[in-house]
This record gives C-alpha cells, sequence and structure tokens, in this order.
C-alpha cells in the first residue's frame, strides 16, 4: 500500500479527528477541469467540489465550494456574504493568500480561516470530495464535517 503524505489539510483533518478517505488522480495541467477529475475517480458530480477564493469591495478574502462542474454566480454569493460584490483572486495569488495554488487548493488548512460558504446542496450528499491540498489528491468525508470544522454557512450561489 502506497503511503500518502500528509497535506495541511490533512493533518488539519486529523487534528479535528475527522474520519475521511483519499482518491488520487492523475494531475494534467493541460486539462485542469472538473470533467479530467470525474472521469478518474468513482463520484457523481455533485458529489465532487471546487474551492474558489475570492475578494470582496473591502479587499477580504472568502472561500467559496461547489460542485466541480458548476459555476458561481458572483453576485449571490455577494448578496449571501452581505456585501457589495466580489470577484475571484488573481491565480498569481492564490499561493501566499492560502498556502495552496491552482488545482490544489481546499477549504480546510488555508493560511488563515476565511469566512466560507458551500452550496447549499452539499447536504444532500453522503459523502462529498474536495481537494486534499495537493493536485492529484481528494479527500473524501461527510459534509456535515467539513462545514462544522470551517464553520462554513450554506448558501445558494451556483449560476442557474
Amino acid at each position: 500500500m502506497k503511503k500518502i503524505t500528509k497535506t495541511n489539510a490533512l493533518r488539519m483533518l486529523d487534528k479535528h479527528h475527522i474520519d475521511y478517505e483519499i482518491l488520487e488522480y492523475e494531475y494534467d495541467e493541460e486539462h485542469l477541469s472538473g470533467d479530467h477529475i470525474l472521469h478518474q475517480v468513482d463520484l457523481a458530480a455533485s458529489q465532487i467540489y471546487k474551492t474558489l477564493v475570492l475578494q470582496d469591495h473591502d479587499r477580504h478574502y472568502l472561500v467559496c465550494c461547489i460542485p466541480i462542474l458548476e459555476e458561481i454566480d458572483l453576485k449571490k454569493l455577494a448578496k449571501a456574504a452581505h456585501v457589495k460584490n466580489v470577484a475571484m483572486i488573481h491565480q498569481k495569488d492564490l499561493l501566499s493568500v492560502t498556502g495552496y495554488i491552482r488545482g490544489g487548493c481546499s477549504p480546510v488548512g488555508m493560511k488563515k480561516q476565511f469566512p466560507t460558504y458551500f452550496q447549499e446542496d452539499i447536504l444532500k450528499e453522503e459523502k462529498v470530495a474536495f481537494s486534499a491540498g495537493k493536485r492529484g489528491m481528494q479527500v473524501v468525508l461527510k459534509p456535515q464535517d467539513i462545514i462544522d470544522m470551517v464553520q462554513g454557512k450554506l448558501v445558494s450561489v451556483i449560476k442557474e
């Protein structure tokens, strides 16, 4: 059995005694899409979540997790976060803000805990997957566990 290198996200889950499993997939910079991951793991698209990092009009950061094939509605997120507007942060700033790189950003174990929002449909799933903090690795766990751990809020923020 292959030994898994513990990422900051996995260390945080261990620290909080949260049960999880690891799924690994072949990471490909050329084909960075939800479909690419979806075809390699045994989960439905509604169970795999991507972690987006955004900034509001006052330059405060926030995190939003939505199903991998969905698109975020920035106006809905701004309204849910009670701010004027939000925008995705620049990819070049992701590492310095979160400690993670594109394709490996997890809502767990960032440099600082930012307000975190989850698409409300997450609770319809028995288990969900997020990046484990490293490209090519997903962590699978109960949705309520991750929501509780990051003190997340449930919102409706995907485009209709």
